[in-house]
């Protein structure tokens, strides 16, 4: 009777230990990818950044083949490397929450970028921290990222999202080589709402709102931006995006889109304004001689 007794007590405290570790230890909702090059000591220093330990999240490795899966035909080989040192903390959160990005020694891409390709993606509702042990493009880093929303969700991004993704980082960083960062991402997210939200198949089409976007942004663009810019949204336009869930998933970029576009309308008003006075002030001017 004894023995009976004592084998359920320990059948019963074992299995509460392991219920008890699973949720201790084991949150799913938490994913770290670690870069497979990374020695022990920058091993540390990431989990040191993303303030978890081995045992507080599930941590998962990404290798240069994955990247280069997603990444070979648009990225340079100085930025795909040989290597993989780039590394990603994905936290699911409450519907409508949006997604957060933070970045730490990653030099190239900037969180706007991660942001807006994310949701190409069709990652939701995440806390995102891509980081490295010293500073790195972080052109890579996206492929460890998805990696980590995938464990977390136990949903698979189709290949084509991934790709059209990485596509997007590239393309975005590569514009904002040229004409700065902050506008490449303002121009390249707009124009992404727009060919969604009307569903323009047309390459002309999507021509003409690019040209559109840009001029209300008081961007010039050449032929080459243009046409590359036109391709990438041929693309996503194919993945099947809601325009209402970009604009929930990227709120803090909306503002700023937002803002930037009433400042570049009120600039033209008082730029009319003023060649109105000017005109009216020669016509006086004429009146008088005459």
């Amino acid at each position: 009777m004894k023995n009976s007794r004592l084998i359920k007590y320990t059948t019963i405290m074992t299995v509460f230990v392991f219920i008890f570790n699973t949720f201790a230890y084991a949150d799913s909702s938490r994913v770290v990818t670690l870069g497979k090059d990374l020695n022990e000591a920058q091993r540390k220093q990431i989990l040191d950044i993303f303030k978890v330990s081995e045992n507080e999240a599930t941590i998962i490795e990404v290798n240069n083949q994955e990247e280069r899966a997603y990444l070979e035909g648009v990225a340079t080989e100085a930025q795909l490397g040989k290597i993989t040192m780039s590394s990603a903390y994905v936290e699911l959160l409450e519907a409508g929450s949006g997604i957060g990005v933070e970045t730490y020694n990653i030099s190239w891409v900037t969180k706007e970028m991660y942001q807006s390709a994310l949701v190409t993606a069709g990652v939701k509702d995440a806390k995102i921290i891509a980081a490295a042990p010293f500073p790195v493009s972080g052109t890579g880093a996206l492929t460890g990222i998805l990696k980590a929303f995938e464990q977390a969700t136990g949903k698979k991004i189709s290949d084509e999202q991934k790709k059209v993704a990485n596509q997007e980082v590239i393309q975005t960083g590569k514009l904002g080589e040229e004409i700065g960062k902050e506008k490449a991402t303002e121009l390249i997210r707009v124009v992404k709402e727009e060919v969604i939200e009307k569903r323009v198949k047309n390459p002309e089409e999507i021509k003409r709102i690019v040209l559109d976007i840009a001029a209300r942004l008081d961007i010039n663009l050449n032929a080459n931006q243009i046409e590359e810019i036109s391709k990438l949204m041929e693309r996503i336009n194919k993945l099947n995006l809601n325009t209402e869930e970009i604009k929930e998933q990227l709120k803090g970029i909306g503002k700023k889109i937002d803002q930037t576009l009433k400042d570049n309308e009120q600039v033209k008003s008082l730029l009319q304004r003023i060649i109105d006075m000017i005109k009216s002030l020669f016509s006086s001017l004429f009146s008088m001689f005459k």
